[in-house]
């Protein structure tokens, strides 16, 4: 039960590792797959293309393509060593970059990873960002961590697509002082197919990632089994952040304003940027 807006992204979310330190990478081997290479010598081939972008880019390529060993059993029964590379989100961007074009979800990659990839750069300079580029930084985390909200809630009993709004709604009712998702929805003037995380402001984004961080939290300590339990406790932790909020003076989440402009045409504006530029240094090699 993972949701996610850009839902047709869940390939790459699906086999991306996180390490304990919150490293992020993707194996060769299973991104080959989803990249629908039948043959790893012509997947290895872009993987070579990559490399040697990396370097002239400037980059170490050890730094983001680390080559590994693993097992693999074979028809047998018996296990064969093969080679395999740990891929940073970076060296993953320079694969699909020199994948082939005729393959749609290379396309559909090359966006999944463009995306990724400027987030990160926008995160490592987050206090000299203007506000949408903050948002779109926040929104990203939040994307990520509503993924684990939404596996944590269906450990706690939260099944069908229904409880899952009821759930949902008790957070937003929690924190916005009684608001559901569509008293939001209305109070922010949106249409039917706008989503109200989209249409938040960094501020407010920030007090939503709190709110899901912390239940996400709140239900793995509790060992929550029950999805009337599950609710209650994403209220209660909603309900006392906006207590905080209160106490702190700062503007509640309802009252803060509402951007004139989506996350999807920020994103869509930097995508754009990074193609264009990508054609520039093509014209000037």
């Amino acid at each position: 039960m993972v949701r996610l807006e850009a839902s047709e992204y869940e390939l790459f979310e699906d086999i991306k590792q996180v390490d304990d330190a919150g490293n992020e990478s993707w194996s060769a081997r299973d991104l080959q797959e989803v990249l629908q290479y039948t043959e790893w010598r012509n997947f290895h081939k872009a993987i070579e293309r990559a490399m040697i972008a990396c370097k002239n880019s400037g980059h170490s390529i050890e730094d983001h393509f680390v080559e590994v060993n693993k097992m693999v059993k074979l028809g047998s029964g018996a296990e064969k060593s093969i080679t395999d590379y740990k891929l940073n989100r970076y060296a993953c961007y320079l694969i699909v970059q020199n994948g082939d074009p005729r393959k749609e979800i290379i396309a559909l990659a090359q966006t999944y990873f463009a995306i990724q990839t400027r987030r990160q750069e926008l995160a490592d300079a987050f206090n000299q960002l203007d506000e949408d580029n903050k948002r779109l930084v926040v929104r990203g985390n939040v994307r990520q961590w509503n993924i684990l909200l939404a596996e944590v809630a269906r450990n706690a009993g939260v099944i069908t697509d229904e409880e899952f709004a009821i759930f949902q709604n008790s957070g937003y009712k929690g924190l916005y002082g009684g608001l559901t998702v569509a008293d939001i929805h209305n109070r922010k003037g949106l249409s039917g197919n706008e989503k109200i995380l989209d249409f938040m402001g960094s501020t407010e984004l920030a007090a939503n990632l709190f709110r899901i961080t912390q239940t996400e939290e709140k239900l793995k300590i509790d060992e929550v089994a029950i999805a009337a339990d599950a609710n209650d406790t994403h209220y209660r932790v909603a309900e006392k952040i906006r207590t905080t909020m209160l106490e702190l003076g700062t503007t509640l989440p309802e009252n803060l304003p509402t951007p004139e402009r989506s996350v999807q045409s920020i994103e869509r504006e930097e995508v754009k940027k990074l193609k264009e530029s990508k054609a520039a240094l093509m014209l000037d090699e």
